[in-house]
This record gives structure tokens, C-alpha cells and sequence, in this order.
């Protein structure tokens, strides 16, 4: 089938227009991503990407047996000081992709045995990736679509995607306004989340189904939020405070991952940049969890018997830290890459 639609113009020349005085996250900027201004996200109206790849280092229910489909765009909504993938989305590694260039990737990806199409950090690209999608399942796109992102949204700009995307990956960061402005420059980030997660809720009841292959039987999600909490060194009370509110509001209606896996990332950069950062790191203990956390981490998760539960197992391995310098970004054992955004299409 054709990757191109008789509506394409005039779907792109709407998406043109919620780029101007973009006002598609919750910081408002108001830049004329369409005239060429970068956002506060730190790109215009061109959608960017890095990489795709099949990724087996996702939930489980995510990778199953193929592994998970992933595209990582460029830019982002949040300046997290602690972000693995900050090379991309704050430094503006990728390259441009059109409607039909998303539509291949995401082909690509199925043809490879994803079991999903999984879309990392594309909150401030939304109009642009709904068009995408919609494009790709004109292609023939028949893989659930799951939208991985810092839930830093507004439910406005996530209704876009009703009907595109069947499976939401909400990180809830933290709930304290003090440690997300010190860490992402955004205050408002709880209330912000929050809203995104409830919305996400409305928009995608939790569908498991099980599946097998050569024998074996795995569990797939097809629909569904799996909610993410990073713990960070040093702030049990606020994981504390994550997950009292995940217990109150999206027990028995979501997947809940409490991930261990924090580590600190060799930053390169301007001097400026890299100092920003430290001072920024200041606020917790920029190491990697101690043996000690974690068994109060596994304490703690258990006395609050989430029906549906990830826990990472502790590990002080640092290998997977991603460098989309380089086509495979990951370890090999983490993913297989399907494409960089060094590479001519296809190649």
C-alpha cells in the first residue's frame, strides 16, 4: 500500500498550524515551531529521530518473546540533569524524518518481530507523530503502539493520539515540586503528570493477554498504562510519596515498574552545560542504589501488594548506557538496532 493519502495535505497543513505559538506542553512556550523557532523542548517544527531498534531491556510485558520496537526522537519537553538518553534530547542528536520515513521505521520494526511499536519522548511532537502513525497503519501498521514518554503532557495535546496508541509508559517522576524544579526546571511537574497518567487512564483500559512460542507462554500487553518510578539515591520519602499516590489511583487499573536501575551518567559538553548540570545533581545522591536501599525498596513495595508489579533486580552494571554516537546505541544483549540516524534509509 501507498505511504502516501489523498488527506495528507490537508493533515499536514493542520499539524502546521498547533506549531505556531506552540502551546503543546505544559511549559507553553509559545515559539513558532512552524517558522522555524525552536521551543523550550529545543526543536522546531521538523520531526527528529536517533534511532530505532528492537529493545528487550523494556518490561516484560512489553518485550515478550520479539522485543519491543523502539524509536527514539529527538528533543524533549523536560531538562531532566539525570537523563541517560540527554545526547538526544537535550543536545539535539537525529535527523529529520518525514510522515512516510516514520511509516518505514515503524514497517521496519514489525517486519523484525517486534511485538510492539514502542515511541520514546515524542511529547513535544505529538500532531506530527499522530500523523505518522495514522500513516503507518495505512501502510499496514497492525502492532500495538506505545507511547513512552516523562508524562510532562497536557491531556489536550494526548487526545491526538486517541485511537493511535494502545499502550501508554507514564514515568511519575516524583511528587515533590521542589525536587522537579531543581531537576527539571518545571515545578509544575507533579500536578502536570498527574493529569497526563489520569488522562492515559481514560483513554486505554489494561488488556493482558497470554502468548506462546515454540512451547513456551509469556504474558503481552496489548492495551493498557504501565507507570514508572525511577527511585533516586537518597529519597525514600519521595518514592514514598509515588507510590502512595499510585496505590490511591491506578491500583488494579495499571502495571506499576519501580525501577532500581539509577546511575550516573558520564556527561560530556560545554563547560557551562556540564556545571548547570552538577549543580542541578545537588539536589540528591548522584550514585547508584545501595544494597541497603534496595532491600528497603523491596520491603516497601511489598506492603503495598500492587496487583499488577515490576521490580528491577539491583545491578551495579553501567554497560547499558546508551551512545547514539554509534548505530548499535545499546549493549548487544539489549537490543538489535533496525536503523541510526547516520544511516541513508534502509541501510
Amino acid at each position: 500500500m501507498s505511504l502516501s493519502s489523498p488527506t495528507a495535505a490537508s493533515g499536514q497543513n493542520a499539524t502546521k498550524g498547533l506549531y505556531e505559538s506552540c502551546r503543546q506542553c505544559p511549559r507553553k512556550c509559545g515559539a513558532d515551531r512552524a517558522g522555524g523557532t525552536k521551543g523550550l523542548c529545543g526543536e522546531d517544527a521538523r520531526l527528529r529521530a536517533a534511532s530505532a531498534c528492537l529493545h528487550f531491556g523494556e518490561e516484560p510485558l512489553l518485550t515478550v518473546f520479539g522485543g519491543s520496537g523502539t524509536i527514539f526522537f529527538t528533543g524533549c519537553t523536560l531538562r531532566c540533569s539525570f537523563c541517560q538518553n540527554y545526547q538526544i534530547s537535550q543536545q539535539g542528536m537525529g535527523r529529520e524524518i518525514s510522515a512516510g520515513e516514520f511509516a518505514r521505521l515503524c514497517l521496519s520494526l514489525q517486519d523484525a518481530g517486534a511485538e510492539n511499536i514502542n515511541l520514546v519522548t515524542g511529547s513535544h511532537h505529538i500532531p506530527a507523530i499522530a500523523e505518522g502513525i495514522r500513516t503507518a497503519k495505512d501502510a499496514g501498521l497492525t502492532l500495538p503502539v506505545a507511547w513512552n514518554s516523562s508524562a510532562y503532557e497536557s491531556p489536550e495535546s494526548l487526545d491526538l493520539l486517541e485511537g493511535l496508541v494502545d499502550i501508554w509508559l507514564p514515568d511519575l517522576k516524583t511528587l515533590n515540586p521542589m525536587m522537579s524544579r531543581s531537576l527539571f526546571g518545571a515545578e509544575d511537574y507533579p500536578s502536570a503528570a498527574k493529569r497526563a497518567i489520569r488522562r492515559m487512564l481514560a483513554l486505554s483500559p489494561l488488556h493482558i493477554e497470554e502468548t506462546r512460542k515454540g512451547g513456551e507462554t509469556r504474558e503481552k500487553i496489548l492495551s493498557g498504562v504501565i507507570i514508572r518510578h525511577l527511585f533516586l539515591p537518597g529519597r525514600m520519602d519521595d518514592t514514598v510519596m509515588v507510590l502512595d499516590y499510585l496505590k490511591a489511583h491506578a491500583d488494579g487499573r495499571a502495571c506499576i515498574s519501580l525501577m532500581s536501575q539509577y546511575t550516573p551518567v558520564p556527561f560530556e559538553g560545554e563547560a557551562a552545560e556540564l556545571e548547570a548540570r552538577r549543580t542541578s545533581l545537588a539536589a540528591f545522591q548522584n550514585r547508584l542504589v545501595s544494597t541497603d536501599e534496595d532491600a528497603g525498596l523491596r520491603k516497601l513495595i511489598d506492603s503495598y501488594a500492587f496487583e499488577y508489579l515490576f521490580y528491577q533486580d539491583l545491578s551495579d552494571d553501567t554497560s547499558w548506557l546508551p551512545d547514539f554516537r554509534r548505530r548499535q546505541p545499546f549493549s548487544s544483549a539489549l537490543a538489535k538496532p533496525v536503523w541510526h540516524w547516520q544511516d541513508a534509509y534502509g541501510e
